[in-house]
């Protein structure tokens, strides 16, 4: 993959460790913010391509989840007894949409779930997830 490609456009990366525990997790928690201010979790899945990780709404643009995330871009990631602070960066680039296709095919294969991952009504709502300072 060459430096330009749209997967190298993350200002900032997760440590490998984070990476490893984010492409091995079959469901984490993401934590949201309503525009009032109260937080929200749900139970979603995470990919990760390339040393990107990234996730996407299988409800598309309607899940609470998706609309908060891209309301307030900081949130969080619980996984393993971890809270991992992000920021949600939107994806919806050609290249970025076949790599979170791709992986979900491959993480989740046989997933009775996968179908609804890669349904084009939903290839919009794909995030790609960047460090964050914790809030």
């Amino acid at each position: 993959m060459s430096e330009d490609s749209p997967l190298h456009e993350a200002a900032e990366t997760f440590d490998s460790e984070t990476l490893d525990l984010l492409a091995t997790e079959q469901e984490v928690d993401i934590e949201t913010w309503s525009p009032t201010g109260t937080a929200h979790r749900a139970v979603i899945w995470v990919v990760v391509a390339d040393g990107v990780p990234y996730i996407r709404s299988y409800v598309g643009r309607n899940a609470r989840w998706y609309r908060e995330i891209r309301g307030e871009p900081h949130g969080a990631i619980h996984v393993a007894d971890r809270r991992i602070p992000i920021r949600a960066v939107p994806a919806d680039d050609a290249v970025a949409v076949a790599a979170y296709s791709s992986a979900v095919q491959i993480k989740y294969a046989g997933h009775p779930a996968t179908g609804a991952m890669i349904r084009p009504e939903v290839l919009e709502t794909t995030l790609r997830l960047e460090p964050d300072q914790a809030p």
